[in-house]
């Protein structure tokens, strides 16, 4: 089975596995946070990747801060989209791998950000969400 890769303008909330070539842009100094989750110390640091028809900003966690570098054309395999603050995010994931390819062949888009779009937060859900749990009140 061949290898489906989407193009960064199609990105939605609603894509899972994401594989995609993309050029490295720019990528943000590394930070250093305590994760609210597993209160752990964590480095942290925010790129903006793109191909032709579009950019969007990445997350990196930890070891793949390290792995991304400004000018790099890289595969992303089975990686995901997050909502940050309502807006679109690139994340490597536990699953997913990343590693250096060849020259996308064509101008990045710079001008087509799709993290710059607003989703609401329950996009996700596939439906409009009720704000009820299990079921287990029924008005």
């Amino acid at each position: 089975m061949a290898e489906e890769f989407v193009k960064i303008k199609d990105f939605n909330p609603k894509l899972k596995r994401i594989n995609v070539i993309f050029k490295v842009i720019s990528v943000d100094a590394a930070k250093n946070v305590r994760s609210k989750k597993d209160r752990i110390a964590h480095r942290i640091s925010e790129a903006l990747v793109g191909d032709e028809t579009g950019v969007v900003l990445m997350t990196l966690w930890d070891e793949s801060v390290d792995k991304i570098k400004d000018g790099k054309t890289l595969k992303l395999m089975n990686g995901y989209l997050t909502l940050f603050k309502g807006t679109i995010r690139l994340n490597i994931g536990k699953y997913g791998s990343i590693e250096e390819t060849e020259d996308l062949g064509a101008d990045v888009e710079a001008q087509n950000n799709v993290s710059t779009k607003l989703y609401d937060d329950n996009t996700r859900r596939g439906r409009e969400y009720e704000g009820f749990g299990s079921g287990s009140f029924w008005p």
